[in-house]
């Protein structure tokens, strides 16, 4: 599930604090063609319907949360062949980025591609949130 819907179905947990370090900046996303299209896409999907935000609420939500992110080009489609075929576009994101960690609900699905990149991390949302908390205290960016 994508991590925008996760946050906006769940009151709390780990999806919601990597939004709002997100869009506290606290830690820097990048965004590429697909994954915008995504996003895009997902807000609008019936099962928003359960949130309590409404379409234009979601609407301001992404956004926002684009607004934050730093825009990455892809050039090169690597291909990993990851056991999910849509997840691909993310490892060609994270390496056209020069990223340090893919943030993911599902990490199963990032470890029999065919090709590792050693300087990118795959952690799951609770890993992340976990280490980030660690190194820079909790600072009020509690799930609540």
């Amino acid at each position: 599930m994508n991590v925008l819907v996760a946050a906006l179905l769940s009151g709390s947990g780990a999806s919601r604090a990597v939004l709002r370090l997100c869009l506290r900046r606290k830690c820097q996303l990048i965004l590429g063609e697909k994954l915008f299209q995504e996003f895009s896409y997902v807000v609008r999907r019936p099962v928003m319907e359960r949130t309590p935000v409404s379409m234009d609420g979601r609407s301001v939500l992404v956004e926002a949360f684009v607004s934050v992110c730093e825009w990455v080009p892809i050039f090169f489609l690597w291909r990993p062949n990851l056991t999910d075929e849509g997840d691909n576009h993310l490892i060609e994101l994270g390496v056209a980025g020069m990223a340090q960690i893919v943030v993911t609900q599902n990490t199963r699905d990032f470890r029999d591609g065919e090709f590792r990149f050693p300087q990118m991390r795959i952690e799951s949302l609770a890993e992340f949130v976990r280490r980030w908390r660690k190194n820079h205290g909790n600072n009020h960016d509690s799930d609540s």
